[in-house]
């Protein structure tokens, strides 16, 4: 009988001790980690972007990593596209050399967050269209709320043409959630 007692009790504890763990906020940060903050804070601060948006996208598209370039030829911790990097380098008038070095964190961020910048304009602060537009283009996305594939709302996710875009965005607004909670 005192055995079972004493099992009960540690089991008790060890059950508080789980709880407490898992509502500490040391713990939701080790499981969503935010690196490169300063660059990430300078770059989001410039040009008026959400960091937890900049920082669920990060965490989808590399995990953090640097050095990622996709099979489709994006690069660097947001995973542009040499063309859309040249575009924005353009458009914002940032150093041509900066094309060269698209995969510094750096600069990597900044054309990332110049970028959803410029979605954020373009789909009216519609960030299930930004997102969207992040993964397929915006003009797939223009063209689905032109023609009225999709609507641009969450609750019509299941219009758009394609599985990946419908999954990426559920995927960076569950990370956003959770960079949202712990880090707010």
């Amino acid at each position: 009988m005192e055995l079972n007692l004493n099992r009960k009790f540690t089991l008790l504890v060890l059950l508080l001790i789980l709880f407490y763990l898992l509502n500490s906020p040391p713990f939701w940060k080790a499981m969503y980690p935010v690196y490169y903050e300063d660059l990430v804070n300078d770059a989001t601060e410039q040009y008026q972007v959400d960091p937890n948006l900049v920082y669920a996208i990060i965490q989808i598209e590399s995990n953090f990593k640097q050095e990622r370039v996709s099979n489709k030829g994006a690069t660097g911790l947001m995973q542009i596209m040499p063309d859309t990097a040249a575009w924005v380098i353009q458009q914002a008038q940032m150093p041509e050399e900066y094309i060269h070095r698209i995969n510094d964190p750096k600069i990597n961020i900044q054309i990332g967050s110049w970028y959803l910048a410029f979605l954020e304009r373009k789909f009216h602060r519609n960030h299930y269209a930004v997102i969207a537009s992040y993964n397929a283009g915006p003009g797939n996305v223009e063209r689905w709320l032109r023609e009225n594939t999709w609507d641009g709302t969450y609750q019509n996710l299941s219009e758009i043409p394609f599985g990946e875009t419908r999954h990426y965005i559920q995927r960076v607004l569950y990370f956003y959630g959770k960079y949202q909670e712990v880090y707010q």
